[in-house]
């Protein structure tokens, strides 16, 4: 059994902290540590891990130990929308595990939160049996100064815990789905409601392509603009056709692309299919990656 999981954490600029955290989920039996992104603009940092269901289990009351001790929402700024110091903890099946494996997983972490750190626990994706609580921006919108409001709010009350923030870690929201990719594309300008426009001409929430979630932000410490996305399907929305509906966008204000940047990890597939969109290379096949054939000859002994 192989689960992956991929929580955002409300802190991304103080290094001690993030590597704190980092050890804490490190220091479980069972769980690797893939992976570890910190944004300073958006004070966020993303970690990625895999293992069984009970070292991911774990792995995560190890980092909320240390990160509810550690992260004050009260005095937290940072440009990407959180409502949590553990923002969202997403459950993704990758090997000899099912969807709905995951779905309990996420329903027992989220038991446990509540229960351990008295942190009020929404359940999204998959794990979800609201449609107005599926989509993580719904169930995060207002964010931590608007949480005590939302939450004495009906059709609010929280999934697991009690039914108010938690003074200083707010609310976090647990879940089960496929893998995403966290993708963005940073504009050479200054200008946010060009990065905003862009943002709701893609985003399949205004519109735009289906499986994408988009919006744009200003990087403070660089002078520019950025369209933060999630890709939720890359294989039928691929990062490639994403970055080209950027670039006509931005270009329709003058605008130019400066860079893009992947958040974390990512499937090889998506990055193939990319190369083979801009080399154009026909009849192209997965088995012509070195990597791709190696690993399958050795599945076959």
């Amino acid at each position: 059994m192989l689960i992956e999981c991929v929580p955002n954490v409300s802190e991304g600029r103080r290094p001690e902290i993030v590597a704190a955290i980092a050890d804490a989920i490190r220091g479980v039996a069972g769980v690797r540590l893939l992976d570890c992104s910190s944004d300073a603009s958006h004070n966020r940092s993303v970690f990625t891990f895999a293992g069984d269901a009970n070292g991911v289990e774990q792995a995560v009351l190890a980092m909320f130990e240390r990160a509810v001790a550690d992260i004050d929402l009260r005095t937290h700024r940072g440009e990407h929308p959180r409502m949590g110091a553990v923002d969202v903890v997403p459950f993704v099946p990758i090997e000899g595990v099912t969807m709905a494996e995951c779905v309990l997983l996420a329903k027992k972490v989220g038991a446990s939160v509540a229960d351990r750190f008295r942190v009020p626990v929404y359940l999204y994706e998959e794990a979800s049996s609201d449609p107005a609580r599926r989509n993580l921006e719904d169930i995060r919108r207002g964010q931590f100064e608007m949480l005590a409001v939302k939450m004495a709010t009906a059709g609010w009350t929280p999934d697991f815990g009690p039914a108010a923030p938690h003074p200083s870690a707010g609310a976090s929201v647990v879940g089960a789905r496929m893998p995403l990719i966290s993708y963005n594309i940073n504009l050479a300008t200054n200008r946010l409601d060009v990065a905003k426009k862009v943002a709701a001409a893609i985003r399949q929430s205004s519109g735009g392509y289906r499986f994408v979630k988009a919006m744009g932000i200003t990087l403070e410490g660089r002078g520019i603009v950025q369209v933060s996305m999630n890709l939720t399907n890359y294989e039928k929305t691929p990062i490639f056709r994403v970055f080209e509906a950027v670039k006509r966008e931005a270009g329709r204000y003058g605008v130019a692309v400066l860079e893009s940047e992947i958040v974390g990890l990512v499937p090889s597939a998506a990055l193939t299919s990319s190369a083979e969109f801009y080399l154009q290379i026909e009849g192209f096949n997965k088995d012509q990656v070195l990597e791709n054939k190696l690993r399958t000859i050795n599945s076959q002994g």
